[in-house]
């Protein structure tokens, strides 16, 4: 191969590399981020089954921010996903249209898959997906999170 064209191929590979490095830092410091929950009502060491801060709006308050800190990295701002992991406003929007007895039954369902998903977090095929939070953000922090996302559902 002349030197030409194997100058025209690293430089190609070079590019390559740059733009695709993006990528890989796109989400920035990953570190979790302290929530400061000491304006809400204590939920002790048991893990809840339902979020106990639905309609809370100090929860939601402190959701929102707890949020932006967190999971906005991935699951976009203000939960409008990019496309990098799933689009959160649309995780309880089938239980909006339930009539009373099965809506309860809906979020009851829907806040078990959440709260286990953000404490064991997901890996399929050896691939995290979503790193656990168990020991990281506490009970509250993980409830209020939820509290605020049930304000962003998507229609």
């Amino acid at each position: 191969m002349s030197n030409p064209i194997r100058f025209a191929l690293r430089g190609l590979a070079c590019a390559a590399a740059i733009a695709l490095s993006g990528a890989v830092f796109a989400h920035g410091d990953v570190t979790p981020q302290a929530v400061d929950t000491s304006g809400l009502k204590a939920l002790g060491e048991t893990w809840k089954a339902e979020n106990p801060y639905r309609g809370d709006q100090a929860a939601i308050k402190v959701g929102n921010s707890a949020f932006a800190q967190n999971c906005a990295r991935c699951h976009g701002i203000d939960a409008i996903s990019g496309g990098i992991a799933p689009d959160l406003r649309l995780l309880d929007r089938d239980c909006a249209s339930q009539a009373d007895d099965r809506k309860k039954a809906c979020h009851a369902e829907i806040d078990e898959y959440y709260a286990t998903t953000v404490r064991k977090g997901r890996v399929r095929n050896g691939a995290v997906y979503m790193p656990p939070f168990e020991g990281i953000l506490q009970q509250e922090a993980v409830w209020a999170i939820k509290a605020y996302l049930e304000t962003r559902r998507a229609d």
